[in-house]
């Protein structure tokens, strides 16, 4: 059964602030509560039926993720919000997944939201995921959207770690859910890179048609969202090293200063193949004119040549009793002969200009 794919933005009119209604698609019918509590020695990965059933795992001398997959059970994000003491409005703003990437700092905890893009198709459908964190001084919450793989390699780095990942804080694991969803973005850029190419070849093989065209207005559309989506994140992880919250590790600045040069080149990435797709509508749009032009110039000629014959042809057809050469016996041949002369000399004339 496909997901409740409807916009429950009307539902919230009107409501106070703070008010707990999931805005957005609903990309999961069910919420689902996945635990990773490790230490440096040993890890466990479990499924939870409730948060209170998830926080059995923590300890102080462990880091518990607990990670929340679909936002359609709001009950969930509101029980964690009373065992933590988290802020209404931080609730309310990880329940509506059209949120701006930024990072919030509290006395006891910091939020962060970022949208992870993933492309799907050939064509470069680009979708969106909001994700939000929560980081405590043991524990990170991660709310997701949907059931995916964007964070794969981040628990695959726990499982294989010997020691040198589990032995940091949870703010390293907020950096590396960071870097994660980052890393995606490298592989996004591959693709639109791509597809770019792609319409280039199209281009340069003549193909200047309609689908032509929406592939590169599809394109743009695609890449302004990119951008709008990726330009705040360098904000983002530039609060986070102006921080000066407790929960964040000095040795970790060095892996977020990382993080940061990884979103400038992303940035710079975006930013370069804007240009380029603006650069392929000026193509397509030269392209087209000048075939415009090379139709009119076809038309050009052969005007040019029946112009004549067409003034010929109505001196001739007059139907004036008194015209000499209608009695001519040799005026019909010399007409045809006219007739053929007259284009023949003009397609000379138009090979010579390199006109045809």
């Amino acid at each position: 059964m496909k997901p409740d794919t409807r916009n429950l933005a009307s539902q919230k009119a009107g409501l106070p602030p703070g008010s707990l209604v999931h805005v957005g698609k609903l990309l999961a019918r069910e919420t689902t509560i996945s635990v990773i509590n490790y230490h440096r020695d040993d890890m466990v990965e479990a499924q939870a039926a409730s948060i209170q059933e998830a926080m059995e795992y923590c300890s102080d001398d462990s880091v518990t993720w607990v990670i929340i997959e679909g936002l359609a059970d709001v009950d969930v994000v509101e029980a964690i919000g009373a065992q933590f003491n988290i802020h209404r409005l931080v609730l309310e703003d990880i329940l509506s997944t059209h949120q701006r990437p930024k990072f919030e700092e509290y006395e006891d905890y910091l939020f962060l939201v970022l949208k992870g893009l993933i492309s799907r198709d050939a064509g470069f459908r680009v979708e969106y995921e909001q994700i939000s964190l929560l980081v405590m001084e043991h524990v990170v919450f991660t709310f997701k959207e949907k059931q995916d793989d964007l964070l794969l390699p981040v628990r695959q780095r726990i499982r294989t770690s010997k020691g040198r990942f589990r032995s940091q804080g949870p703010d390293f694991l907020a950096y590396s859910i960071l870097d994660a969803i980052i890393d995606q973005d490298f592989v996004l850029m591959d693709s639109l890179d791509e597809a770019i190419v792609a319409l280039e070849d199209a281009l340069l093989a003549g193909e200047h048609t309609t689908q032509t065209l929406h592939s590169i207005q599809k394109l743009k559309r695609e890449v302004v969202g990119i951008r709008r989506f990726i330009s705040p994140v360098r904000d983002l992880v530039s609060e986070m090293l102006r921080s000066e919250s407790a929960l964040i590790d000095e040795k970790t600045h060095i892996y977020l200063r990382d993080v940061s040069d990884h979103v400038i080149r992303i940035i710079e990435s975006v930013e370069l193949h804007r240009d380029i797709i603006s650069g392929l509508l000026d193509i397509y749009i030269s392209s087209v004119s000048n075939r415009m032009n090379e139709v009119m110039k076809v038309l050009t000629v052969f005007a040019s040549i029946f112009i004549p014959l067409t003034f010929l042809t109505g001196i001739y057809g007059m139907n004036f009793e008194y015209m000499p050469e209608l009695r001519w016996h040799w005026s019909y041949p010399v007409l045809w002969l006219a007739f053929i002369t007259i284009p023949a000399v003009l397609l000379v004339y138009f090979k010579r200009r390199k006109w045809l």
